[in-house]
């Protein structure tokens, strides 16, 4: 290939896997578990991280590492490592950083599914989390770090709230107190935002959406920046920064240089507690992939017009989509996401808890599905449903109030979806 930069549109496609003469122009599923080596001190090597290479898919496999290094590229990092899931990626970003007796800051209006993992699993193993409004001042930010925070955890755009998170600020107070910035980018995707490029750290992804946008196959990714200096601030992570027992006292900064924190991600958690994803899965999702960059601007489109209906329908409280002039958000989207969003956005109905019911129940088109950003239209009450879990005050703190739909618009016609809606609209 051309030496010149790849665009994002080419990278979606060509990114990860150049395939040499006379191989398989796609990524091959390479579907096996081990991989055979003609003598033991090869393997051993391998198992020391002093070569690369596979020998047990749980660790990393050709296909999986083909994907992960395409949506390395997709987001500007130094390396990625793909995971079985979205949450899974959340919980081994921060606990690669993270152990018993620390610390981290979210912002309180992340993905219900995420807020539980850190206000009550991440509690269960010792690590404490302090949740603050993303429209939280500098002021108010720096009050929450304390000696043995760790890291702070914000969502590009919020699900389902559908913030727009202030990622340069929120990674200069960040990097003032001497940690990273983690991003969870799934609603935005690299096509449309990348938080590298403002100051953020390490990227998680819910590949199960819009990176797959089918609804085919359920995954997470996490992505390296490869730009903080975790030597800097070595005290803070002796994970990275001293040497690892359990390979024969090799530290990770100095072995592994700025990609120190990707490979502890592999080499020791992957490598300790599973969650990898399996080939085909890997498979499915660089053919999602592949079109990320068309679907998203359909996305977009699409919502852009379903909000400006809702907007102007009497029988709508109130619309939240960050593409319309007057929200509160827009000035941060246009700075962040100048080429649009995505395609979720959420609203609410005048009346009550039973009035959301009967129009999700009256709709045809769009589905209810605990799902979100496929290809394929779809809706949900997270006060009953994805964010059930959370008591009032949490819900009102998240900001998400009970009458809050979100739907999640997908690439079909919108006029057939703006006719579903209308004629569920009629049925209230």
């Amino acid at each position: 290939m051309s030496s010149k930069p790849l665009s994002l549109d080419t990278l979606c496609i060509h990114g990860g896997w150049e395939p040499g003469n006379g191989q398989s122009r796609q990524v091959p599923i390479v579907q096996s578990t081990t991989f055979k080596y003609d003598s033991t001190e090869e393997m051993a090597a391998l198992f020391d991280l002093e070569k690369s290479g596979y020998f047990y898919t749980r660790l990393a496999n050709p296909t999986t590492d083909a994907v992960a290094a395409k949506i390395a590229a997709l987001e500007g990092g130094v390396a990625a490592m793909l995971t079985s899931s979205g949450q899974a990626a959340n919980f081994f970003a921060v606990v690669n950083i993270a152990q018993a007796g620390d610390h981290i800051v979210a912002t309180n209006d992340i993905y219900g599914g995420t807020f539980n993992l850190f206000n009550v699993t991440l509690r269960k193993f010792g690590i404490d989390c302090t949740f603050i409004s993303s429209d939280a001042t500098d002021e108010e930010i720096r009050a929450a770090v304390r000696p043995n925070t760790k890291a702070f955890f914000g969502e590009t755009i919020s699900n389902p709230g559908c913030r727009v998170f202030d990622i340069e600020r929120f990674a200069r107070v960040a990097h003032e107190a001497g940690v990273p910035l983690i991003v969870d980018n799934t609603f935005a995707t690299p096509v449309n935002c990348r938080p590298l490029e403002w100051g953020a750290d390490i990227v998680t992804h819910s590949t199960t959406k819009y990176m797959d946008g089918h609804a085919t196959q359920v995954g997470g990714a996490i992505i390296d920046g490869g730009r903080f200096d975790w030597d800097a601030h070595a005290d803070k992570f002796p994970g990275l920064t001293t040497p690892d027992d359990s390979y024969h006292g090799l530290t990770y900064t100095k072995a592994f240089g700025n990609q120190a924190y990707a490979v502890k991600l592999t080499a020791q958690l992957m490598r300790d507690l599973g969650s990898s994803p399996s080939p085909q899965n890997a498979f499915l999702l660089n053919l999602g992939l592949e079109t990320l960059h068309l679907r998203m601007q359909r996305h977009c489109e699409n919502a852009l017009r379903i909000a400006r209906f809702l907007d102007a329908d009497p029988r709508v409280a109130w619309v939240n989509y960050c593409g319309l002039t007057d929200n509160r958000d827009y000035a941060l989207a246009q700075k962040y996401l100048p080429n649009g969003s995505c395609g979720v956005l959420c609203f609410g109905l005048k009346g009550d808890r039973a009035t959301a019911v009967k129009f999700m129940d009256s709709l045809r088109l769009i589905t209810i599905a605990t799902h979100v950003a496929d290809a394929r239209s779809c809706v949900l009450h997270p006060a009953s449903h994805t964010h059930r879990q959370l008591t009032d005050s949490q819900l009102a703190e998240a900001g998400i109030n009970p009458d809050l739909i979100r739907l999640s618009i997908g690439i079909e016609s919108a006029d057939d979806l703006i006719a579903d809606l209308t004629q569920a609209l009629d049925k209230i």
